[in-house]
């Protein structure tokens, strides 16, 4: 009798989707502290559900992988879209919406086993994503 009730595949993409969250979160907790509308839960949600999608496509649907790939882009493509807003002469939420894209790539990483690559692009993002546009301009 087996009596492994424990399914390590599973733990192993548990913690993939885990450390597609965290990622994704820790983009979110910097945009929340500048005070942008897409917060950590934003993030880690975009990032951990393009991680879970990957590795569904990976492991569990007999498609072509590059099919799921590219609905998670041009489904990120729209929620990004619904960030960006024209406010009289300026435009709002490009960055956002950049944010959102770059964290459903490092999700669908993630979801790849693309481990070193997704930390070190996360970290990247980090510090773009913590240069001042304004202080730039003057």
């Amino acid at each position: 009798m087996n009596y492994n009730f424990v399914d390590w595949q599973q733990i192993i993409y548990i913690a993939q989707i885990l450390l597609a969250m965290i990622l994704g979160g820790i983009l979110g907790v910097q945009r929340e502290r500048w005070g942008k509308w897409a917060g950590p839960r934003t993030y880690a949600l975009v990032c951990s559900g393009s991680a879970l999608f990957t590795v569904l496509s990976l492991y569990f649907f007999s498609s072509s992988n590059a099919i799921v790939a590219g609905a998670i882009v041009t489904g990120i493509g729209f929620l990004g879209a619904g960030t960006i807003l024209r406010k009289d002469d300026r435009v709002e939420g490009l960055t956002t919406a950049a944010g959102l894209w770059m964290s459903a790539a490092i999700g669908m990483a993630v979801g790849a086993n693309q481990y070193i690559l997704s930390v070190a692009v996360t970290l990247m993002v980090l510090i773009i994503l913590m240069i001042d546009d304004k202080s730039l301009k003057s």
